[in-house]
């Protein structure tokens, strides 16, 4: 038995129990008059709460305008440029932090987390921290945090850490057979049991 189709869903709870993409529940969004911008998890939320509440749309918070008008895109950025609510890492702020980094540079979710959360730093504590977070990778054992709305990539890293003798073809096997399947939140996570799946 394969996911049933949305039309037959009744509750949060049921659809709660499947994968979904995210563009499946945009289209969802727009077919049932609901928002479908924001992210997989909050597109979610508004399906599960429309579908328990007789397609009522859920209250939402505001968001804050920026109090910063710093313009990201165009200003000219040095090391003494303070970190604003509304820091942007657009192609300028790539462009310089390659500058002073190096082509190397990445904008990983881990230093975009940092930045955003110290409003009032300098670019130059912004490098050093990106310094600080890369000197991680030098422990054999560090591995980077996934977020969670990358489940495929999650999967992948536990698939093949249990079972390194299979390559990534295996692992798009076994995620294809196994987010077909119900879970208790929606989470597609690996489970050694997974290889069993094509016996079912």
């Amino acid at each position: 038995m394969g996911r049933p189709d949305f039309e037959s869903i009744k509750s949060g709870e049921e659809f709660n129990k499947w994968y979904w993409l995210k563009e499946e529940m945009v289209a969802i969004c727009k077919s049932s008059g609901l928002p479908s911008t924001g992210r997989k998890f909050d597109l979610r939320d508004r399906i599960m709460h429309a579908l328990d509440n007789n397609g009522e749309l859920k209250a939402e918070p505001k968001k804050q305008n920026p109090r910063s008008k710093f313009n990201w895109a165009k200003a000219d950025l040095s090391l003494e440029t303070k970190i604003t609510d509304n820091v942007s890492f657009g192609p300028n702020f790539r462009t310089f932090m390659k500058s002073q980094i190096g082509n190397s540079f990445s904008c990983t979710s881990d230093f975009m987390d940092w930045v955003k959360e110290n409003e009032g730093k300098t670019l130059e504590n912004a490098i050093q921290k990106y310094h600080q977070l890369e000197k991680r990778k030098e422990d054999p054992n560090f591995e980077r945090k996934i977020a969670d709305n990358n489940m495929f990539n999650q999967y992948t890293r536990d698939f093949l850490k249990d079972n390194p003798e299979k390559n990534i073809d295996s692992v798009r096997k076994y995620w294809m057979l196994k987010k077909q399947l119900p879970t208790k939140d929606g989470f597609v996570r690996y489970e050694k049991s997974d290889l069993n799946l094509e016996e079912m």
